[in-house]
């Protein structure tokens, strides 16, 4: 290995109905829309030149044409533990609507019940986060919104709780790292939309 310490792109996919409205969106294999498209491949715009070791994908459609339309769908892997934070029971509702049923609930404390609990979703990203450790070149990573905030957390040690202190736009990167080696990993950038020529949200 050289002196370069590997970084890991992480890939918020494109604009869906659901998430342009709010709802939370975890199994349901719903497309982009034409402006998540059309995010997807000015992503790929912001992104070329870049080289990726690995390229890993959930299986859900709207991460995976995200990842297809950016220019990276080939020789991806799709890996199972890359898909969103289920939210059982929850799926489908804004959190106004969830906040009906149940005051004062929080994602990333109380778990979503048919779905994930925080426990769960907890492992699945120290999976995750066990195997991008062991990448010593870039790696992109195309996931969802909970989901990347979750891995971002557990990257730098944190309990899963302070996901809830991120945002995170549709088309967005964000890049993982270390600092002076691989004892000392750091969020390097944070939901950077000018990759697809947006402006932070």
């Amino acid at each position: 290995m050289g002196s370069k310490l590997p970084r890991i792109f992480l890939v918020r996919h494109g604009e869906t109905e659901w998430s342009a409205t709010r709802r939370h969106t975890s199994m349901t294999d719903i497309p982009l829309t034409e402006v998540g498209e059309a995010d997807a491949r000015r992503l790929g715009q912001g992104l070329n030149g870049w080289k990726f070791c690995q390229v890993l994908t959930s299986p859900l459609q709207r991460a995976f044409r995200t990842c297809v339309l950016s220019g990276f769908g080939e020789g991806a892997e799709v890996v199972p533990d890359l898909v969103e934070f289920r939210y059982g029971d929850y799926e489908g509702l804004t959190t106004a609507e969830i906040r009906a049923q149940r005051p004062g609930w929080a994602i990333f404390r109380d778990g979503c019940p048919g779905g994930d609990s925080v426990e769960k979703a907890t492992a699945r990203a120290d999976r995750v986060v066990a195997r991008l450790r062991e990448a010593r070149e870039d790696v992109a990573v195309f996931s969802h919104a909970h989901f990347i905030r979750s891995l971002a957390v557990r990257w730098i040690g944190l309990e899963i709780a302070a996901a809830a202190r991120f945002t995170l736009a549709t088309a967005s990167v964000s890049i993982l790292g270390y600092d002076h080696d691989h004892d000392e990993p750091v969020i390097r950038l944070w939901n950077d939309v000018s990759f697809r020529g947006g402006v932070p949200e």
